[in-house]
């Protein structure tokens, strides 16, 4: 979500050149990409963690 608001921002920033809202949107897409990230390593942990048979949540 955070990428798709930020594009709109920056889109809105380069039309108006308002460089300020320009640079929140690049913000706002770096945020969402670093979330994006985090998930995608927590996909992997759990997957490794299925696929060595600790699947029981102690």
């Amino acid at each position: 979500m955070d990428k798709l608001k930020g594009k709109g921002k920056e889109a809105v920033g380069k039309l108006t050149g308002d460089h300020r809202k320009e640079a929140e949107g690049k913000t706002d897409q770096a945020k969402g990409r670093a979330k994006d990230a985090v998930d995608e390593a927590g996909d992997k942990v759990k997957g490794v963690k299925d696929s060595l048979g600790g699947d029981d949540d102690r």
